[in-house]
């Protein structure tokens, strides 16, 4: 991809924050190439009334161990596929794995490293008091980000945005909050290996780390790579920066 990129091991895995831009309002960590056209996609929401927010936008490797290792002592909400509750102490250590990889990225996995992925919703739209919690249901019919979700399907593309995680591919849940600039998250993903990212987890302090590394290859696999594709419009949009 003429233009695209360079993205170290590091960089790729959450590990230094050398690529990133600092925003301060709202309050955001970017790939500094991603900076503009998000900046241009919240302009555009505005101006019909939609406050877009990237509530979680760079996330390093340690954060993302952290929420992992939470995750499989049981100290973070798990959950099934459909959403409901599970117990991890009631599951194996190959099934609280699959379970953790349902809704949260291995560490040094994660499209949130990279700084071309975030996570949003309408900041106008939020009720006083409300709780957010990142579900899908809040972003569908009758959810308090209905209208987020209809704008974003109509321009998000126009801005060289689009959603890896927008259909049950068997991996990731469907997330419609997530976004991914297009052209630099596909360079970001091109450079990735699974040889990388084994090298990385086997020096980590990551709990059930015998299970991660003995089902890397499918889980890279099933959870990584298995992503929506950006659409043409995104990749070549005019106002990609």
């Amino acid at each position: 991809m003429a233009g695209a990129p360079i993205f170290t091991l590091e960089q790729l895995t959450g590990r230094t924050g050398g690529h990133l831009a600092e925003l301060s309002d709202p309050p955001a960590r970017l790939h500094r190439d991603v900076v503009s056209a998000f900046l241009t996609l919240r302009a555009a929401a505005a101006a019909e009334g939609i406050e877009l927010v990237a509530f979680s936008s760079f996330r390093d490797f340690d954060r993302q161990l952290g929420i992992w290792n939470a995750k499989y002592r049981g100290e973070r909400p798990l959950l099934a596929r459909d959403g409901t509750p599970l117990e991890a102490s009631s599951l194996s250590p190959a099934q609280r794995v699959e379970a953790i990889l349902w809704w949260s990225a291995l560490p040094g996995a994660s499209r949130h490293h990279w700084g071309t992925d975030f996570d949003v919703v309408d900041a106008a739209a939020i009720p006083p008091g409300y709780k957010l919690r990142v579900v899908p249901e809040e972003y569908l019919r009758g959810g308090p980000f209905e209208r987020l979700t209809r704008w974003l399907n109509r321009h998000m593309h126009e801005f060289g945005f689009f959603r890896p995680f927008a259909t049950d591919r068997g991996g990731v849940s469907p997330e419609p909050w997530h976004l991914s600039h297009a052209r630099v998250a596909t360079a970001a993903a091109a450079q990735f290996s699974v040889e990388g990212l084994r090298g990385v987890l086997e020096t980590a302090a990551i709990e059930g780390r015998d299970e991660v590394l003995a089902s890397l290859g499918q889980s890279y696999s099933t959870y990584v790579v298995n992503v929506d594709p950006p659409p043409e419009v995104a990749l070549l949009s005019p106002r990609l920066s």
